[in-house]
């Protein structure tokens, strides 16, 4: 069971702005936020994060538990499908999509790196599709040829590189920016991975600020569960604002879960579900 879920379309707020100063393509980004206009105060990191391997390890598979209904992270290289929920193709380990711009930058990227790839000769149709649900260009065989490119170390190399530089680096700076730790950082790149980062009213940053009018991050003096909380509020009302996104069994059954036991360091063993499955790690 795949569940439907994405990034805004590029309409000015599309997904991929870094949440601090991460460079990103142009075409999908939204300019940054800057401390003066956001507010945003530097809280000391601390000794261990999510991008701990450990850690990020089971992230890694929270978040597939949620995107592809597996703790099998790695096998979604080469996944790839029209979910219908208006972003054209979805693909790989953390939902590129032909839609909204980062499976462009993601094509573009290991082109540079490994020109004449299997997919380089699509490069003109995603450009042209960027923005829409649109496969023109692109059917027969973009999907076969996705999955052919999966074989490829440098294409795995290539979506773990702009997994980490579009999602994942910029979630656990934020986090901990704000002071928050391993589970609040886990909290944030789940919400910038499903809303992308914008001026959009449900991005990632939205979202925040959303949070903000109700509770303090750790930075400001707050208290870490409470602030958690109202940003988990303000996530699911975004969620409820689109259809796709609508089931919030993802903030409910797990990410709830694991904040009312107070594993604000996200130890194992961990339980929880994502519509109606369960998963456990050991």
């Amino acid at each position: 069971m795949f569940t439907p879920h994405r990034k805004m379309l590029a309409t000015g707020a599309l997904l991929g702005s870094a949440l601090l100063a991460v460079p990103v393509a142009a075409h999908a980004t939204a300019a940054p936020p800057d401390a003066a206009r956001t507010g945003l105060t530097a809280a000391p990191a601390a000794d261990a994060g999510l991008d701990d391997p450990a850690k990020k390890e089971i992230a890694m598979k929270i978040v597939s538990s949620a995107e592809n209904s597996s703790l099998d992270w790695k096998a979604q290289y080469k996944y790839i499908e029209d979910i219908g929920d208006g972003r054209g193709y979805t693909a790989g380990i953390i939902g590129f999509c032909s839609g909204t711009g980062d499976m462009l930058d993601l094509v573009e990227y290991y082109t540079q790196v490994k020109p004449g790839n299997v997919l380089a000769k699509y490069l003109p149709a995603l450009r042209e599709v960027d923005g829409s649900d649109s496969h023109a260009g692109l059917d027969p065989n973009f999907t076969r040829d996705w999955a052919k490119a999966a074989q490829d170390a440098e294409f795995k190399k290539a979506q773990d590189r702009e997994r980490d530089r579009v999602y994942f680096n910029p979630s656990v700076k934020q986090g901990k920016s704000d002071g928050v730790g391993v589970l609040g950082q886990f909290i944030y790149y789940d919400a910038i991975v499903m809303h992308g980062d914008g001026t959009d009213p449900t991005s990632f940053r939205s979202i925040r600020a959303r949070a903000l009018s109700k509770a303090k991050p750790p930075s400001r003096g707050g208290n870490e569960t409470t602030w958690l909380n109202a940003f988990l509020d303000a996530r699911v009302w975004a969620m409820k604002q689109e259809e796709a996104h609508s089931d919030t069994s993802r903030v409910d059954t797990a990410q709830r879960v694991f904040l009312r036991k107070g594993n604000l360091n996200l130890d194992t063993p961990l339980d929880w579900k994502v519509y109606g499955d369960s998963f456990h790690i050991g």
